[in-house]
């Protein structure tokens, strides 16, 4: 009897979680293993939302963003009452071990549920945050990083044309990742992440400085975890200290869609 692995997805969805499923699911079968697809993260072992896996059920995935096991965030799940319900139903449906594509919140749920639960339990990274320990890059964070790039370079055009100041909006709440990268490789004059203290005057010096040899519009990057707010408040702070007309680009979950750029189908291939 084939031994039975379950897979899911979990928390923020990021390019390139199909194109693990796909090798999770091909190398299963090569292995022997039998995969069983669960549903909409730790929520689906709770209602015990589980699909068979097989070759042809991955076929054409690989280009495709998102994930075909659905993701969201399960309340429930992060109490003990439900981490051994969660048990009980994997022992019951007979897993004998379990893979975890997702982020810090994803691999925080799969430590908790290894302390009770016997079977083998791997995690996969994947968050467009690229916040994750023990690994260079995450899957999907190439991806996120060069849909930022492409639109800060959209962004810069009419920056220019205009001669304004944009502040763009990047995710990572906790972790700057994105906005250094895309900060560096779009030319931004300024790049703000959560790991750094931001003194909101030197920024708008360096703007009137900047302003003061002639430059007429710039770029700052601004990650969403700098403080409450973001670059939303950042830019009511900065309005009355250069004077200057700001505009704020927030672009959100723009960044988690799209087909995965080949290095991050390649990384979700290998991991």
């Amino acid at each position: 009897m084939n031994r039975k692995v379950g897979v899911l997805t979990s928390g923020g969805d990021a390019p390139g979680m199909n194109a693990a499923i796909r090798s999770i699911v091909r190398v299963g079968r090569v292995r022997g293993l039998e995969i069983v697809g669960i549903r909409r993260g730790f929520r689906g072992i709770l209602e015990e939302d589980f699909v068979p896996l097989g070759p042809r059920d991955v076929s054409n995935i690989i280009q495709r963003g998102g994930t075909i096991l659905k993701t969201t965030r399960c309340p429930e799940f992060e109490s003990l009452e439900g981490q051994h319900k969660a048990k009980d139903i994997l022992e019951k449906h007979g897993f004998e071990g379990l893979i975890l594509i997702g982020g810090d919140g994803t691999f925080k749920g799969g430590e908790a549920l290894g302390k009770i639960w016997p079977g083998q339990i791997i995690g996969v990274p994947g968050t467009i945050d690229n916040d994750l320990y023990g690994t260079d890059f995450t899957i999907g964070f190439d991806t996120a990083v060069n849909t930022a790039m492409e639109a800060i370079d959209k962004i810069r055009d009419t920056a220019d044309s205009h001669e304004r100041i944009f502040l763009v909006e990047v995710m990572g709440r906790h972790g700057g990742y994105i906005a250094h990268l895309v900060g560096i490789t779009g030319g931004a004059e300024e790049i703000l992440v959560p790991e750094e203290p931001i003194d909101v005057v030197a920024v708008a010096e360096r703007l009137k400085e900047g302003r003061a040899r002639g430059k007429r519009s710039s770029i700052l990057v601004v990650a969403e975890g700098i403080f409450p707010g973001g670059a939303t408040k950042l830019a009511e702070k900065l309005r009355p200290l250069t004077g200057y007309e700001l505009r704020v680009v927030i672009l959100g979950y723009l960044q988690r869609g799209g087909s995965p750029t080949a290095i991050d189908r390649a990384l979700a291939t290998k991991l």
